[in-house]
């Protein structure tokens, strides 16, 4: 009642998609966790090796989007969270460099990994607010205030829904947390 060989080849296909799946998720943890280290290594000043790290990873994604496709491995859920933790780590060290956010043109992203990583990155720009508040460094402060201003007032023009309105929510935390430290400089500065 039921072909064989349609069988058979249903078989291969689906193994080849679990061999793929594996490769994909196996260097997709490998960007993640490098992301991260990226991040940070510039918190720590660490600038020229998070830059090394940053081509690394670059390598490893298009590598994995020349092997399976940009379609393909984006159906992989830890290859997207790996993405948007690049995609974090990427503009965290355009910002310390002063450099605008911008399409990364090395890679084929899309735009939820890029939503993603910018409301993420929000949270990684408070954090060193914090750090550099805290040796008095209160010209970082406002300028990353203002920063974080801007993403906002870009970011509000979405709607978004579902999982990104989560990251947009946390992003809006992230705001509110900057204007407090600021806020609360100002008291003590006066």
């Amino acid at each position: 009642m039921i072909n064989k060989i349609f069988i058979k080849k249903l078989n291969k296909k689906y193994n080849e998609n679990i061999k793929e799946r594996s490769q994909i998720i196996s260097l997709s943890n490998v960007v993640l966790h490098d992301s991260k280290r990226v991040i940070f290594s510039l918190h720590r000043n660490e600038n020229k090796k998070a830059l090394l790290s940053l081509n690394k990873i670059e390598k490893i994604l298009q590598n994995l989007e020349k092997k399976f496709g940009s379609r393909r491995v984006s159906q992989e859920g830890s290859y997207r969270a790996a993405v948007e933790e690049y995609v974090e780590a990427k503009f965290f060290y355009l910002i310390l460099q002063d450099c605008q956010i911008d399409n990364i043109k090395e890679l084929n992203l899309n735009f939820d990994s890029y939503l993603g990583g910018i409301c993420d990155l929000t949270g990684e720009l408070v954090r060193r607010a914090v750090n550099q508040a805290s040796i008095g460094n209160l010209k970082e402060v406002e300028r990353i205030k203002n920063i974080i201003s801007d993403i906002m007032a870009e970011l509000v023009q979405f709607d978004m829904v579902g999982y990104l309105r989560t990251k947009y929510d946390q992003a809006r935390a992230s705001h509110r947390k900057i204007e407090q430290i600021y806020y609360e400089i100002n008291l003590i500065n006066k």
